[in-house]
């Protein structure tokens, strides 16, 4: 969605010098140890967040189960849609035994014995079922590129980098919000495990340098592949090497084993890590605690299912800092207090209470509590005296000021 425009507009080698800038930006963000912002998304946000991922990935999966051809479009839901629709059509059950099977076997071996790799186990078995019985219905991966493009050095177009400031940022934003969520997702499928967001940050931007050297487009961390690392027991950064060196040899030696692994086969991988990324627990826990942490949680969860990644975050974002105003502001109290008996009589008390009145202000006096003290003090009337007591008042912004200032002077006339 990001990328495909900017091709479009600059070719490929715009994308590739955006790759280099958002890379560098990256880097600068690491040094500027902006990470440390990411634990201002609250928890329903990313419990939402993964929820929601964990619905995509799965019905993403949903055409290479059914063993049809994936339908046109963009949208997870219409895509899942069509290819029911195809299915029941022209039913492929080869392909949906091999899905089910895989899945099964992941979740029930994790439960059994949690170190193996139940995962490649049941891949390879699926394979081997499939060549050995002739399944072609079982639809294989297909042939794999033979061997990496070769670099590409002379890409960068120096008088483009103005113009291609803004698409940078933009993949910058989107590197870093991605891989960050991913790794925050991680934290929470792990005990004791937690990311550094600087570090991460500054890994990102080191690969999103190289890779357009060699012809790579930008990349961010992906949740997918980090929930199926962490569900298969990865501990250390010698997960994500290993996962490199693997993956060049499967290129350059192995591709054509690999195709003919069926795509129903992966599909159920995926499909068991999407069951397994939902905690169901932590979800009900969480739906139970107040009804706004239930609302973020559904709304970012939706948004991540309906719409994208970014839009899903920000609507979270927004929203749980409406509410969080809104409970910040309902905090803040406006009463009156008695005055002061001192030296006086009851007489004298009374006399001067027909006069003088005293009112404190507790918690904070800013925008989204201001108005509504000024509502209350300025319906204040029949007394000489108004005496406000301002030493609870916790913040005060300029609103806050502002709206003093227009009680003074309308109280004064």
């Amino acid at each position: 969605v990001v990328l495909v425009p900017i091709v479009g507009e600059y070719g490929p080698t715009g994308v590739l010098t955006v790759g280099l800038m958002a890379g560098v930006m990256l880097v600068a963000l690491a040094a500027l140890r902006a990470g440390k912002y990411m634990q201002y998304v609250p928890a329903p946000v990313v419990e939402g967040f993964t929820l929601g991922i964990a619905c995509v990935i799965g019905l993403q999966q949903v055409p290479n189960a059914l063993g049809v051809p994936r339908p046109e479009g963009d949208r997870v839901l219409v895509v899942t849609w069509r290819a029911v629709e195809e299915f029941a059509k022209d039913p492929n059950w080869t392909a949906v035994g091999f899905a089910v099977a895989v899945a099964a076997v992941m979740l029930v071996g994790a439960r059994w014995r949690p170190a193996l790799p139940f995962s490649i186990l049941a891949v390879v078995a699926a394979t081997v079922v499939a060549q050995v019985a002739g399944l072609d219905a079982a639809q294989p991966i297909g042939d794999l590129p033979s061997g990496l493009p070769a670099p590409t050095l002379g890409f960068l177009d120096i008088g483009a980098l103005g113009t291609l400031l803004a698409p940078a940022v933009a993949v910058a934003a989107l590197a870093a919000l991605e891989s960050l969520l991913s790794a925050s997702v991680a934290d929470g499928m792990t005990v004791g495990q937690k990311h550094d967001p600087d570090r991460e940050l500054f890994g990102q931007g080191l690969a999103n340098i190289a890779a357009p050297l060699f012809g790579g487009v930008p990349a961010t961390g992906a949740i997918a592949r980090t929930a199926v690392n962490v569900r298969t027991g990865a501990g250390s950064r010698l997960a994500a090497l290993t996962h490199a060196a693997i993956l060049a040899v499967i290129v350059f030696a192995a591709a054509p084993m690999v195709s003919k692994i069926p795509l129903a086969a992966l599909a159920g991988v995926l499909l068991a890590t999407a069951v397994r990324m939902v905690e169901v627990g932590s979800l009900r826990a969480m739906a139970k605690a107040t009804r706004s942490d239930a609302l973020i949680l559904v709304l970012t969860a939706v948004a991540t299912l309906a719409l994208d990644l970014v839009y899903a975050v920000i609507i979270g974002l927004i929203v749980a800092g409406a509410l969080a105003l809104r409970a910040v502001a309902k905090q803040a109290r406006f009463d009156q207090v008695p005055l002061d008996r001192g030296d006086h009589s009851a007489e004298e008390h009374a006399l001067l209470a027909e006069h003088i009145v005293a009112y404190r202000i507790d918690g904070p006096l800013f925008f989204a509590a201001a108005h509504r003290f000024l509502l209350e003090l300025t319906e204040v009337a029949d007394v000489r005296v108004v005496i406000l007591r301002m030493s609870r008042v916790s913040t005060m912004d300029a609103t806050g000021a502002l709206v003093l200032k227009d009680a003074v002077e309308k109280l004064r006339r």
